[in-house]
């Protein structure tokens, strides 16, 4: 076929419109805000159930471009330190890497808490009875949360947080709980 007859065929695209076309979309892609564009679109909701009180909730905690004031108090309040009574600040950051963590894994099951915020004397009291407690651990500032998603194997769970590359990861087998931070980047 000629060149000619090949840029005036319906339904076929040149090199050159092919390699323009790409460079284009790559353009696109690239520019500040494109990926956030795509990805900040919809309402982000979360399910939780917090295994110590029973009590449940589902929150739409980020819309039209803002978190919701009023939802982050309800996660704030339901992720609290149960045995003092004490609620905080819940980090932003730590709803959105769930958030992306049930995407990934596409599993719209609420999940259950096993810790989310500790005061420092809950966090002490812990730590003196297990190993496993963080004397700084992250649970004091609302920046840590530990989980489960039943009706979805942990081991996976775990691997897909560690995919996300958004924080510490940790995987408690024998309690069946995945950790999850927002402070740097680690595994155990």
């Amino acid at each position: 076929m000629s060149k000619a007859a090949e840029k005036n065929t319906p339904g076929t695209l040149s090199r050159r419109g092919f390699l323009t076309s790409m460079a284009g979309a790559a353009i696109t892609l690239a520019a500040p805000g494109a990926i956030a564009s795509v990805t900040t679109a919809r309402d982000r909701e979360l399910s939780f159930y917090n295994t110590h009180t029973g009590e449940k909730l589902s929150a739409t905690f980020w819309s039209e471009g803002k978190y919701l004031d009023d939802a982050l108090e309800e996660i704030n309040w339901i992720l609290r330190d149960h045995r003092a009574g004490i609620a905080t600040a819940i980090d932003p950051k730590l709803l959105d890497l769930l958030y992306r963590l049930q995407q990934k894994v596409e599993h719209p099951g609420e999940f259950h808490i096993i810790s989310g915020y500790r005061s420092p004397a809950t966090n002490a009291m812990l730590n003196k009875h297990s190993s496993g407690v963080a004397k700084h651990s992250y649970h004091m500032q609302g920046k840590a949360i530990d989980i489960r998603l039943p009706g979805f194997d942990s081991s996976k769970l775990r691997k897909a947080a560690v995919a996300l590359k958004g924080g510490g990861v940790g995987y408690y087998s024998r309690s069946d709980f995945v950790h999850m931070d927002v402070g740097r980047v680690r595994y155990w």
